[in-house]
């Protein structure tokens, strides 16, 4: 999936589990985070992502790269239809909440093409971050 910088570095680095989206998914699963060409710089400033870390200068900050990969573990849909919920500080009222879980950074950013919404990686794509975890967790054991 395709989120906009600093977002994107926030979920790689600083622990942002929720993912504020328009419509909700009954997928469940591996996603690779495609960090876009756009850039929120508003959010830049954002006491949520400077508690996450960000810095411009860090490989994950950059745009156009997958730079991570996350689980879908769930979707809440409570504040889209008039109730609440408790899915923590980034969670946005209004939107499907999708919560993201065993978060693994890139050791490197891969640059491709994202697009909106999910989307369908090419195998190669896949390959080349299922090994370069691979490697990264055998250079740590």
């Amino acid at each position: 999936m395709s989120v906009q910088q600093p977002w994107a570095f926030a979920i790689a680095r600083g622990g942002k589990t929720v993912s504020n989206q328009d419509v909700p998914t009954a997928y469940r699963g591996p996603l690779l985070i495609h960090a876009s060409m756009r850039v929120d710089l508003k959010a830049c400033d954002s006491p949520l992502v400077q508690a996450a870390g960000w810095d411009p200068r860090d490989p994950l900050a950059t745009i156009g790269a997958v730079i991570a990969v996350a689980d879908l573990e769930d979707v809440c849909s409570a504040t889209v239809h008039g109730g609440s919920c408790d899915c923590g500080p980034w969670a946005d009222p209004g939107s499907h909440h999708w919560h993201l879980g065993g978060v693994r950074a890139l050791p490197r950013p891969i640059v491709t093409v994202g697009h909106p919404g999910l989307w369908q990686p090419k195998p190669s794509l896949v390959a080349e971050a299922t090994a370069m975890l691979a490697t990264a967790l055998n250079n740590v054991t």
